[in-house]
């Protein structure tokens, strides 16, 4: 029976020789990834918004973006091959349709959880509806819309890893190729990357998401005039000595 080797030592060996691949195609991931969720951030945050002022419409336009979850990705990509043939255009297409709801429920769920008399009072102060939802309504639902578009991107950047079975680029090259030809070493050369994007897009999300929060700001502002305070306490008493 032959010797193998030991399957960390085929991986080491494989990123060693092809990293210049890897490296390219983990661009190409990220970069499918990154017009996949622009797209849906320029399309569902504005119409989830406008949702908010057409509530008769926000079943059907929720319930529509709800029906694309239940398509299997692959089927989904059959499907588009139809309307935009092989490629990118069709992953993008697909990676869009799929990160649609948590994006657009999100918003429409967020702006409505806004107490009704915060906006009564901005509109006793005089402001428009737009400063009203830019000054008021975004700030506070924007936890809400950040939880919605950190599921959005995780589910972007893991599905774009099938861009390849419909001939996009992306790290799906390398797990499809390795599936194909039973090398392991190949598959975990474009999952752990794939994997090592999804964490790192998730965390970024998450630092964000908790860092406007409005009770984490009140909380830094808290702090911040507490040490200023203490600061000028400190300050008067050495003036005195």
């Amino acid at each position: 029976m032959l010797n193998q080797e030991p399957f960390l030592q085929l991986f080491l060996k494989y990123v060693t020789r092809y990293w210049p691949r890897i490296l390219d195609l983990t661009w190409q991931h990220l970069v499918i990834s990154l017009i996949a969720l622009f797209i849906t951030l320029i399309v569902c945050v504005p119409l989830g918004i406008y949702l908010t002022k057409n509530e008769k419409l926000s079943p059907y336009v929720i319930g529509a973006a709800n029906i694309f979850q239940t398509i299997p990705s692959l089927a989904l990509l059959g499907f588009l091959i139809f309307i935009f043939g092989i490629g990118n255009d069709n992953a993008i297409a697909a990676l869009f349709l799929y990160a649609m709801l948590p994006v657009l429920q999100n918003t429409y769920t967020g702006i409505k959880s806004v107490p009704k008399h915060l906006v009564q009072a901005a509109r006793g102060m005089g402001m428009t509806e737009y400063q009203i939802l830019v000054k008021v309504q975004l700030p506070i639902a924007m936890p809400i819309i950040l939880a919605g578009i950190r599921v959005a991107t995780v589910w972007i950047i893991g599905t774009a890893t099938l861009a390849s079975a419909i001939g996009g680029g992306g790290l799906g090259r390398l797990i499809f190729s390795g599936l194909a030809s039973i090398r392991n070493e190949v598959v975990l050369a474009g999952a752990l990357p794939a994997t090592i994007l999804a964490l790192t897009a998730d965390q970024g999300i998450k630092w964000l998401q908790n860092y406007l929060d409005p009770k984490s700001r009140a909380v830094r502002l808290a702090k911040k005039a507490e040490m200023e305070e203490l600061q000028k306490t400190a300050a008067k008493r050495g003036k005195e000595q």
